[in-house]
């Protein structure tokens, strides 16, 4: 019988704090950075070769956690035992799936391309051949377990040569720009503590170092076209007592529908004064998209214009390495419009579709109508995305949405009657097998049919492989430091409303990026300007023509480095009416590892 124990019990301290703050660093940049969800807690775990439950993870992971620090991180796995023989033993059972006590290439092949990151049939016998000491193509038991474990610890020595190449490229990147001159730093192990310009025992010992000392500003070099250069460095300075405001949340989605942006909107009613603390990151599950993060961010209205005019009342600008934007601010009691947007620069309008089309339905051995595997999955995930509360369960509101968004109508009450009547409910709410029940029956009632399933699957942004490539879920987050009882609504999914006075979306978002960026004007008309509006991550060129005839304006930003836009092509013409603005371009980068330059000209034709 195998000994399970921590490893923490058998090896170093400093050593497996060393191995923790490996694996953590292979999921964030920094160790000051939080886990923020039970599936990147799973995902930290996994990387230092501990497989947990469902039932270990919620008991970490309670009702009332929102994230969890490097400190709560290494306790946890101070705790918990890593793989061991019977875990390994019940895997290799998993795996075999027709019993005979060996694992083929047909077996491993398919495991391994349900979840994560596909391999293909080469890849896979490639590793079998590693270790397949007999050569027979397939393995034993022994061979699994040496396939494991040597994958853990390769897996393990990269994270410890990637922490090591960070620290190195911090410490030269600090070095360079002079952030620490005059202070003095000591850099020791992972297990010791950064000294800057303090003595020994005047603030508390803490499991940090080199890189997690302050990141230096985003850089702006200049030049004589429009431009704006960001460095890669990104920082969220949230509230530091945070945890003691009240929190409210929901998820949502962007979609993309024949070009134009729509995503689920919100009221929220603020009965006090209050501060605010508002974050939004993309959610996973957007496979078909760019590899880096979409951007995701808010914008915050009032439900009427100021003595000013102004319905807006502030919006996020900076963000954190992974993808979330935040912003505070102080509002007044009242009414508010909490607007999600993304710029379009890597959320984009499909291009063409080819490929062959997924299966939806077929027929078991008694002829009855059943949803494939791909499909069912699928459905989850679309349960999940739709469970806009995150309660586990599909409320009427919220079926009432998911069903806008494929069908274009609400669900009326005798709609809603059947509902009732064909599934079970759990305190009048769909759960997620009632939500996978309702597709059954539609595909059993069809005859097999999928023009609807597919509807349903398009308007969800799913293309015809079963990847979502044309949605984006995020998730949004509101804390209030003083009131208690401040409401995050739902109100509709749907493109962007005209607001009072007749002003649409942009034209409430071009007037902030003009009030807070650099002005030029354009050579050759006085009364034509170019705004350039940068925050941490992307750029924005406005174009405000205040005189009183139409203007033809030709913009190239084909000399920007390491930027992508949210239209096709780096060199366009635009016309702008008189008296209007026109947001010309976002620009954002291509690689978020590398520093971006934007440079642009303009010429009136």
């Amino acid at each position: 019988m195998s000994r399970r124990s921590s490893r923490s019990s058998t090896m170093d301290q400093g050593e497996f704090i060393l191995e923790c703050k490996a694996a953590y660093l292979s999921m964030f940049d920094s160790i000051k950075e939080k886990i923020e969800s039970q599936d990147s807690l799973l995902e930290a775990l996994q990387q230092t070769g501990r497989n947990p439950s469902v039932k270990v993870l919620k008991k970490y992971w309670t009702n009332d956690i929102d994230e969890l620090s490097f400190d709560d991180f290494v306790d946890i796995c101070k705790k918990e035992p890593v793989t061991t023989s019977d875990d390994l033993m019940k895997a290799f059972r998993k795996i075999d799936i027709n019993g005979d006590g060996y694992i083929s290439l047909e077996e491993l092949h398919k495991i391994l391309t349900s979840k994560g990151e596909k391999k293909s049939k080469s890849e896979v016998k490639k590793m079998i051949d590693e270790v397949d000491e007999n050569k027979d193509g397939r393995l034993d038991y022994k061979e699994f377990c040496q396939m494991v474990m040597s994958t853990t610890e390769e897996n393990k020595k990269m994270q410890r040569k990637m922490m090591e190449r960070k620290e190195k490229k911090k410490r030269q990147d600090i070095e360079r720009r002079g952030d620490v001159s005059g202070s003095q730093v000591s850099v020791r192990s992972a297990a010791s503590s950064v000294k800057i310009g303090t003595p020994a025992g005047s603030r508390k010992s803490s499991l940090l170092s080199i890189d997690d000392l302050p990141r230096p500003s985003p850089r702006v070099k200049k030049d004589k076209s429009r431009q704006g250069s960001v460095s890669r460095a990104h920082k969220l300075d949230e509230p530091k007592n945070l945890r003691e405001w009240t929190h409210t949340k929901s998820k949502g989605s962007f979609f993309m529908e024949d070009g134009s942006l729509i995503c689920h909107q919100y009221d929220f009613n603020l009965p006090d004064d209050s501060k605010i603390w508002i974050t939004i990151q993309p959610q996973k599950g957007s496979r078909g998209m760019d590899s880096s993060p979409v951007d995701t961010s808010v914008f915050i209205l009032r439900d009427r214009p100021d003595e000013d005019g102004n319905l807006l009342v502030a919006f996020t600008e900076h963000r954190d390495s992974r993808g979330k934007y935040g912003v505070s601010c102080d509002l007044s009691a009242g009414k508010y419009y909490i607007m999600p947007y993304t710029t379009g620069c890597r959320f984009k309008n499909r291009k063409s579709e080819s490929g062959k089309e997924a299966k939806l339905v077929s027929q078991d051995k008694g002829g009855k109508y059943v949803i494939t595997k791909s499909f069912r999955k699928v459905l989850e995930d679309i349960f999940d995305y739709s469970d806009l509360d995150g309660n586990g369960f599909m409320s009427r509101k919220e079926f009432n949405l998911f069903n806008i968004r494929t069908s274009g109508e609400e669900v009326a009450d005798e709609e809603w009657q059947v509902v009732e009547d064909r599934i079970d409910l759990e305190d009048g709410e769909i759960t997620k097998a009632g939500f996978l029940q309702l597709n059954e029956l539609e595909a059993e009632d069809s005859e097999g049919d999928t023009e609807d399933l597919w509807t349903t699957l398009v308007s969800m942004g799913y293309n015809k492989q079963l990847v979502m490539d044309q949605a984006c879920p995020f998730q949004l987050d509101v804390y209030t430091e003083d009131c208690d009882d401040a409401e995050l609504d739902v109100v509709r999914v749907d493109s962007y409303p005209t607001y009072p006075g007749d002003l649409s979306f942009d034209d409430i978002i071009s007037k902030s990026f003009i009030k807070h960026g650099e002005i030029s004007r354009v050579k050759g008309m006085k009364d034509l300007c170019m705004y350039t509006y940068t925050n941490d991550g992307w750029a924005t060129l406005v174009l405000d023509n205040k005189s009183h005839t139409r203007v033809r304006v030709e913009l190239d930003c084909s000399r920007s480095e390491n930027v992508t836009s949210n239209h096709d092509s780096l060199q366009r013409t635009l016309r702008v009416d008189p008296g209007s603005t026109v947001i010309a371009y976002h620009l954002m980068p291509e690689d978020d590892d590398r520093d971006w330059q934007v440079k642009c000209t303009e010429t009136i034709r």
